[in-house]
């Protein structure tokens, strides 16, 4: 497999378009649909969620680049502090962690939740399936990009990756042209989709035995499991050396699985400890399902006496 064109949708001299920022916002808009659906279902106004959308993109772009910058440090020093700079905010290369990202949108929750004094644990849950859409569909922007692919197919494998030389990194120079490499950007977009489908059926099935927060927590758990799984396939991860890390190849330990193991063991601990320490939570919002959010209904007009 390989993209139908390059990885721009349009390039009028300046002005370019390219698909990876059309998946992006494709992801993002099918989230905010789903958020604003799941927020009506749980008593909440959906216009929040879509309110909310345009802060949490530039909060998950931001952390998402925030957090590439600082697990590839190296790479961005310069002795020029304008270059240095330059570096940091250029990101027409690539460059985003989506770990970073979810830490923008988790911000933007709170940001909400605190100025419109709502729960944020119950928007915590809301979002959560919502981080799930956004990243199957966001990945097909590597799938353009040609970039986070896994190493060489053996056995002939149906599904496969032509990346051409000039879009090689690493050791994968040293395969021939005709050689095709894993699409784990395809496998970690089926992963979320998993994802989703879980926390939704969870909720469903077991809506009245789940708590505030219960499946954010499952999100990050579930997420994180297949991430680490996928990201030892892939050959341009980002690995732990020092203070910040570097690209590397095959060697080390990513800083994406590291984070993955934290989230496990975190949000693991998180969904058994509240269950032992505090046996009859409050009533969660799932209990809210059946009674959805309705515009107010205007107040009659009187008549004139």
């Amino acid at each position: 497999m390989e993209p139908p064109f390059g990885p721009n949708l349009i390039a009028l001299g300046p002005i370019v378009i390219r698909m990876y920022a059309i998946s992006i916002l494709a992801g993002a808009m099918l989230g905010g649909w789903l958020g604003s659906y799941r927020a009506q279902r749980r008593g909440y106004n959906p216009t929040l969620v879509w309110d909310g959308l345009v802060l949490g993109l530039v909060l998950g772009v931001v952390g998402a680049r925030l957090w590439y910058v600082a697990s590839s440090w190296p790479s961005f020093t310069d002795p020029s502090f304008g270059r240095m700079l330059w570096k940091i905010v250029n990101t027409t290369q690539g460059g985003l962690a989506i770990h970073g990202a979810i830490v923008g949108a988790a911000l933007t929750v709170i940001i909400y939740a605190y100025r419109y004094k709502m729960n944020m644990l119950d928007w915590l849950d809301i979002l959560a399936p919502c981080l799930s859409v956004g990243q199957a569909v966001g990945r097909w922007g590597n799938f353009f990009n040609q970039e986070a692919y896994g190493g060489p197919v053996r056995n002939g494998l149906p599904w496969n990756l032509n990346i051409p030389m000039e879009k090689r990194i690493g050791a994968t120079r040293d395969y021939d042209a005709a050689t095709r490499f894993h699409p784990t950007f395809l496998y970690e977009s089926l992963w979320n989709l998993g994802v989703l489908g879980i926390i939704v059926l969870a909720e469903r099935r077991w809506g009245r035995h789940l708590r505030r927060g219960d499946s954010f927590l499952m999100y990050g758990v579930l997420y994180s499991i297949g991430r680490f799984w996928i990201e030892d396939l892939r050959v341009d991860k980002l690995c732990t050396g020092g203070i910040g890390g570097a690209t590397c190849v095959n060697e080390g330990l990513s800083t994406a699985r590291l984070t993955s193991v934290i989230l496990i063991v975190v949000c693991s601990a998180l969904f058994a400890g509240r269950r032992i320490v505090r046996r009859n939570p409050p009533a969660s919002s799932y209990q809210q399902l059946d009674t959805p959010w309705q515009p107010p209904v205007p107040a009659p007009a009187t008549a004139a006496a």
